[in-house]
C-alpha cells in the first residue's frame, strides 16, 4: 500500500505540473492576442519571433517534464530565428515546429486543466477503497493507479502533439546544416588565408633570401673572372651550395603543400614514412586502403623519398622502431587526394605533439576504410591532459578546421594520465 500510494503521489506531482503549465499557458494567451494583433497593425511585428522563442521554452519545459516522466527523449525542431527582422518574422510564422506548438498550446490549455482536477475524486476514493482493499483484504490495489494512467495519459497526449513532424524535422536539419556549412566554410577560408601566409613567408624568408645570395655570388664570380680564377671557382662553390639549399627550401615548401610521398607512395606509404621519422615506436595497422604492404620490420628503400630524391624530417627513412600490419590489399582503390592530404597533415600533427608534449614512446596509428568515409585514429600512451576545447593551439586548431573543410569529424579524449586518442573520419566516394 505504501509504494501504491508513494506512485500516486509521484504521479499527482507530474499532474500538478501540467496544472500549474496550463495556469501560465492561460496567461500567456494575453500575450499571444496582443502580439496577434499589434503584428496586424505592423508595429508589433518584432513581437513576433520574440513570443514564438518564449513559446519555444514553455514547449522545451513540458518536452523535459515528459522525458522524465517516460524516460524516453522528446526531441525538438525549429527553424533557427536569424536575419533581419522580416526574415525572423517570416521563419517564425511558417516554421513547422512554431506551428506544432501552438496546437499543443490550445489542447494542454485544456487536458492539462482536466486531468488533475479529475485526479482528486480518484484520491478520496482510493484512500478509502485501496486502503481497505490492501489494508484487510490483503489485495492489489486498484483505485489508486489510475492516478498514475491519468499521469500516463499526459504525457502520452503531449508526446503525440510535441514529437516533431517530419517537415519539421527537415526545416530544422537544412537550418542546421547551413550554419555547420557556415561555420566550416568560414574556417576554412582562414586556414586557407594562413596557408598562404605560411607559404609567403617561408618563400620569402627561405628559398627567395638563398636565391638572392646566390645571384650575388654569380655576379662577384663573374667580376673575378678575368683577374682572380680562385676567388671565381670559391665563389661558383657557394653558388652552387646557395644553389642546392634553395632547393632544399622550395622541397620543403611543396612538402608542405602536398606532400610529394603522397602522389609517390599513396597514403600508407606516407604515414608509414611519417611512423618511421617521428622518434617514437609507432604501429601502423591498416584495414582495406590500397598501398604496399609493410616489410616485417617496417624499413623501406625510400619511403620518405619525394620526386628529387629530398626527405624532410617527417618524410624520411623508415627506422625498425615503425611497424606495421599487413592486411593491405595491394591495388585497393586510393581515396581522393583531398582527403589523403587531410588524413596525413592529421597524423603527421598528432605524431608531432605526441613525441613532443605526451612523454610517450610507443604510438598506433590505425587507417580503415569504410563504405563512405576513411576513418583514423591515432593513439599514444603518454600522459594526456590535452586540451580538447579548441583553444589547444595552432596544431590542433589546423588540424580541426582541416577536416571541417572535407565535412568530416574530429574527436580527442585525452583524461590525465593518457592515452590521448584522437578519432578522426572524413567522407569518402571510392
Amino acid at each position: 500500500m505504501e509504494r501504491t500510494v508513494g506512485r500516486a503521489a509521484r504521479a499527482s506531482a507530474q499532474l500538478l505540473t501540467a496544472f500549474g503549465l496550463a495556469v501560465v499557458s492561460y496567461l500567456f494567451l494575453a500575450l499571444l492576442v496582443f502580439t496577434a494583433g499589434t503584428a496586424l497593425l505592423v508595429i508589433g511585428a518584432g513581437m513576433v519571433p520574440e513570443t514564438a522563442l518564449l513559446l519555444h521554452r514553455l514547449t522545451g519545459y513540458k518536452r523535459r517534464k515528459v522525458a522524465a516522466w517516460t524516460g524516453e527523449p522528446l526531441p525538438e525542431a525549429y527553424a533557427q530565428l536569424t536575419g533581419t527582422l522580416s526574415e525572423r518574422v517570416r521563419t517564425a510564422v511558417k516554421d513547422p515546429g512554431t506551428r506544432q506548438d501552438l496546437r499543443w498550446y490550445a489542447l494542454h490549455c485544456v487536458y492539462g486543466m482536466l486531468l488533475p482536477f479529475l485526479a482528486l475524486p480518484v484520491w478520496f476514493t482510493g484512500l478509502v477503497v485501496d486502503g481497505v482493499w490492501c489494508g484487510a483484504l490483503h489485495r492489489r490495489a486498484v483505485v489508486l493507479p489510475l492516478i498514475e494512467r491519468l499521469a500516463d495519459l499526459d504525457a502520452a497526449w503531449s508526446r503525440a502533439l510535441l514529437m516533431p513532424s517530419p517537415e519539421a524535422r527537415r526545416t530544422a536539419e537544412l537550418a542546421e546544416r547551413v550554419e555547420e556549412l557556415t561555420v566550416t566554410r568560414a574556417g576554412a577560408v582562414a586556414a586557407h588565408g594562413a596557408e598562404l601566409r605560411r607559404i609567403e613567408r617561408d618563400l620569402h624568408d627561405g628559398a627567395q633570401a638563398r636565391l638572392v645570395a646566390l645571384s650575388m655570388r654569380v655576379g662577384l664570380a663573374k667580376r673575378a673572372y678575368e683577374n682572380n680564377p680562385g676567388m671565381t671557382r670559391k665563389l661558383l662553390d657557394d653558388a652552387q651550395d646557395q644553389a642546392e639549399e634553395a632547393l632544399t627550401e622550395l622541397r620543403h615548401v611543396v612538402r608542405g603543400i602536398h606532400p610529394p610521398i603522397l602522389t609517390d607512395r599513396g597514403l600508407v606509404g606516407a604515414v608509414r614514412a611519417l611512423a618511421a621519422g617521428s622518434g617514437l615506436d609507432v604501429r601502423v595497422d591498416v584495414v582495406g586502403l590500397g598501398g604496399e604492404p609493410a616489410p616485417a620490420d617496417g624499413t623501406g628503400p625510400a619511403e620518405g623519398a619525394g620526386p628529387s630524391g629530398g626527405t624532410g624530417p617527417a618524410e624520411g627513412t623508415a627506422s625498425p622502431g615503425a611497424t606495421g600490419s599487413a592486411a593491405v590489399p595491394v591495388g585497393a582503390p586510393r581515396a581522393p587526394a583531398a582527403v589523403e592530404a587531410a588524413a596525413y597533415f592529421v597524423v603527421a600533427e598528432a605524431l608531432t605533439n605526441a613525441a613532443k608534449h605526451s612523454g610517450a614512446d610507443r604510438a598506433s596509428v590505425r587507417l580503415e576504410r569504410t563504405a563512405d568515409r576513411l576513418r583514423l585514429t591515432v593513439r599514444d600512451e603518454g600522459r594526456g591532459g590535452a586540451d580538447d576545447s579548441g583553444r589547444g593551439g595552432s596544431g590542433l586548431l589546423g588540424m580541426r578546421r582541416r577536416v571541417a573543410a572535407l565535412d568530416g569529424t574530429v574527436h580527442m579524449t585525452s583524461p590525465v594520465g593518457g592515452p590521448t586518442v584522437i578519432e578522426v573520419e572524413l567522407p569518402c566516394v571510392w
